[in-house]
């Protein structure tokens, strides 16, 4: 049974990205053509414009973005896929947990195109691979295990409060500008800077940041916290979508 499972998740993953590529002309392109714009925006905006940015700023804002774009992806699709596809459950008995696993799979095969992308821009940059690439892999697997498990929860919740994704998207922007997503975090006054240190997505970028950029190793002690917070939030998002998993079929279309 589990062998089934893992295939479908596969199998389905893969029909994700193909349909949709198939929903636009540019397919391919447009995975990496849509958060480029973004980027684009942002640097206009903060650099160029308000001269806030400082040295490095472009590779600065690029990583932020790749990462928290690809949490975001994960927190919103997953979150969103058992609610649009209540119809679906209500006919075919399946383990609720597949549909958003399947598309923060989805998710996650596209950040790794835009990030293959970001590698060459900080080569061209000045930033060559370094040692400290090694620590990426544990990287992701953190930064997935915490956007999963946020995504298990909004996946479990919406379907109950449908409207309630309009208020995750507004969340999620706050969230975004409170993580060093766009700014240095020694650009905050100091009593802001220490609460939003205490922001794992903070964490996680700071340390890309060190890896790509600097050819720092992480923080290892600040990265096993941060660790063993997204598999308790993983875990607990699994077991909330578990639980409620009898009542979605019930749930009005």
């Amino acid at each position: 049974m589990r062998q089934h499972v893992v295939e479908l998740i596969r199998f389905s993953t893969y029909c994700e990205l193909r349909a949709e590529r198939s929903r636009s002309y540019l397919g391919l392109i447009w995975w990496i053509a849509e958060p480029a714009m973004m980027m684009a925006a942002f640097w206009l905006v903060f650099d160029v414009i308000l001269k806030t940015g400082g040295p490095d700023y472009l590779p600065f804002l690029l990583i932020g973005l790749t990462v928290w774009q690809w949490m975001k992806s994960c927190i919103t699709h997953g979150g969103y896929a058992i609610w649009s596809n209540l119809g679906l459950i209500r006919q075919a008995r399946l383990p609720v947990l597949v549909f958003p696993l399947v598309q923060m799979l989805a998710d996650t095969i596209k950040f790794f195109y835009i990030f293959a992308l970001l590698l060459v821009i900080l080569w061209v940059a000045g930033h060559p691979p370094n040692m400290a690439y090694f620590a990426l892999p544990v990287l992701f697997v953190v930064t997935f295990l915490f956007a999963a498990g946020a995504g298990f929860l909004v996946a479990s919740i919406v379907p109950l409060v449908p409207d309630l994704r309009f208020v995750i998207e507004q969340v999620l922007t706050v969230v975004m500008f409170l993580s060093g997503v766009v700014f240095a975090l020694d650009q905050v006054p100091s009593p802001l800077r220490e609460v939003i240190a205490l922001n794992p997505v903070a964490e996680l970028l700071d340390a890309a940041r060190g890896i790509l950029m600097r050819g720092e190793w992480p923080d290892w002690r600040a990265l096993l916290k941060v660790s063993l917070i997204s598999t308790g939030v993983c875990l607990f998002g699994i077991a909330v979508v578990q639980r409620l998993s009898p009542r979605y079929p019930k749930l009005a279309i």
